[in-house]
């Protein structure tokens, strides 16, 4: 299926690894003329040098962290220098904290809006006018479960879910609010995505240490019980990617002020 996503300046947060890199991956792969970011600038420029080499295309990148103003409107200069527009905007950059309420710091809450919440706010604030002069465009946000769910424990999320959950309103809000300038904005959900680099942090977050290959298949069978796919089996960030790119694509052009939810049938409650 051609997502008509050839040509179009696509801007993905958080793309060093995981959902993010998977993401800027397919969209070069679709054509896009694609602009990653992420706070490291080794790993960020390796992920952009392998995506090139991957696809054939060329994939811009700019270190930026997404919790500083300064560094949002270095990358909105950035764009506009080099493109001179922007199509699309994938808010991908966040976390998830997961403790007990009562051990949560005032930094651990502060930061968990501000690279969530804040984050997406602010960088969607700057680039809607360059996406109005532009005739139009579509941004995806990238959410959590634990916007839409009070996940048992060990995901105990008081520090992160409410940015998870203002992520899903402000992406419903905006639909509505730039729908009239041509400007799709929809939010995409995701489960349990197994990247490496999350699972480790999950480990010391949540099982207390780091665990061998055998304990860490049976810790993620265990968390992924309610997921009804075959197996229990956690989610890939290609299969979050797919989603991400279709609902930015003009083949959802009806679809916006979604929650576009990915998690594999996970019945948590």
């Amino acid at each position: 299926m051609d997502l008509g996503l050839d040509g179009k300046v696509t801007v993905i947060t958080g793309a060093s690894s995981g959902i993010g890199y998977a993401t800027a991956a397919l969209f070069a792969r679709e054509g896009a003329r694609v602009v990653i970011c992420a706070r490291r600038p080794d790993v960020g420029a390796d992920a952009a040098g392998k995506i090139a080499a991957e696809t054939g295309r060329e994939v811009g990148f700019l270190s930026v962290d997404v919790t500083r103003p300064a560094d949002l409107d270095r990358l909105v200069a950035h764009v506009t220098d080099r493109h001179g527009r922007i199509d699309v905007l994938v808010n991908n950059a966040g976390t998830g904290t997961y403790k007990p309420f009562l051990e949560v710091t005032d930094e651990e809450l502060v930061y968990g809006m501000e690279i969530n919440f804040f984050a997406q706010f602010r960088l969607t604030q700057r680039f809607v006018p360059l996406m109005i002069a532009g005739g139009g465009g579509s941004i995806v946000n990238v959410s959590g479960e634990t916007g839409i769910r009070v996940t048992p424990p060990p995901f105990l999320s008081s520090a992160t879910g409410p940015a998870k959950a203002a992520e899903i309103r402000l992406s419903k809000i905006l639909a509505a609010e730039l729908g009239p300038k041509g400007i799709r904005v929809n939010v995409v959900v995701p489960g349990l995505i197994l990247t490496p680099e999350r699972f480790a942090k999950w480990e010391r977050e949540m099982a207390k240490s780091e665990l061998d290959e055998e304990a860490a298949a049976e810790t993620r069978l265990e968390w992924g019980a309610g997921i009804s796919l075959p197996g229990h089996r956690w989610g890939t960030p290609e299969e979050i990617a797919s989603a991400i790119a279709f609902a930015a694509s003009e083949r959802s052009g009806f679809t916006t002020g979604a929650a576009i939810v990915v998690d594999g049938g996970d019945d948590k409650s």
